[in-house]
């Protein structure tokens, strides 16, 4: 059997569950910090395309975007030229925890990798990257309804 992908997700696992450890003093839960990096990261975005981005489904993002602007940490904007649009930016609260949740990541980084030299760190990188790639087009095709042949 192969087992990459069980270590992936229990890669993830642990770093998430970590994380939403040290960031429910900050009032982030359940992978929260995950939309406020990427909204002071790319302020204005639009909630779909954030949705693309944490690879989660609209409504999954809907709900984690509500709890946001309800905490105070971001705000809805409606777009200049088309009013149907919100886009989505970070009070001067959520502004405020960016930093905290940076180098809670970096940290996490820094332990993840020990012992790996920068070219495999890189190399890792490389691959991981292309892991994702192979799996967008399953991510997208199955968010659309589709089912997967196996």
């Amino acid at each position: 059997m192969r087992d990459q992908l069980r270590e992936i997700g229990m890669i993830a696992r642990a770093l998430d569950s970590i994380s939403n450890i040290e960031f429910k003093e900050l009032e982030l839960t359940k992978g929260q910090y995950l939309y406020l990096v990427r909204i002071c990261e790319e302020p204005g975005i639009i909630q779909e395309k954030l949705a693309e981005l944490i690879k989660v489904d609209r409504t999954t993002a809907a709900r984690a975007v509500q709890k946001l602007e309800t905490n105070g940490l971001i705000m809805k904007q409606d777009d200049p030229h088309n009013k149907k649009i919100k886009r989505l930016v970070p009070t001067e609260r959520g502004k405020a925890l960016y930093p905290v949740i940076i180098r809670e990541h970096e940290h996490s980084t820094d332990v993840a990798l020990a012992g790996l030299s920068d070219q495999e760190a890189e190399q890792l990188l490389r691959l991981l990257k292309r892991v994702r790639h192979n799996i967008e087009g399953d991510w997208d095709a199955v968010k659309k309804g589709k089912k997967r042949d196996y």
